[in-house]
């Protein structure tokens, strides 16, 4: 076994414990960056209707809509983790929040 491979393998020892944590980690980063182009369609599809309506709208989905979606998501992005093979894993979740670390910039967030 070389150095390398020594390194990942340490990682991964590293991460598993947290697995759960970084799937939710990923999914909240997500909605960050991509958050604001749902709240768009929805304003979209709702800016026909009285402002009390569409105020109990965007708070049904902001508040419930949002945590519903990490809360059922998180273990689905977990089980993609777990898909990964093992010696690659460590390395494809840091190479998984710079893509994202490249979308927000991508996006202007950064």
């Amino acid at each position: 076994m070389d150095i390398l491979e020594s390194v990942m393998l340490q990682l991964n020892q590293w991460m598993q414990p947290f697995l759960s944590e970084i799937a939710l980690s990923i999914l909240a980063t997500i909605l960050v960056i991509y958050g604001d182009v749902l709240n768009k369609q929805l304003k979209r599809m709702v800016s026909s209707y009285h402002f009390i309506l569409r105020t109990i709208i965007f708070v049904l989905v902001c508040a419930f809509g949002y945590g519903l979606l990490t809360v059922f998501a998180a273990p689905f992005v977990k089980q993609l983790l777990l898909m990964i093979p093992y010696l690659y894993r460590g390395i494809s979740i840091i190479a998984v929040f710079l893509l994202l670390g490249y979308l927000a910039e991508h996006r202007r967030y950064i």
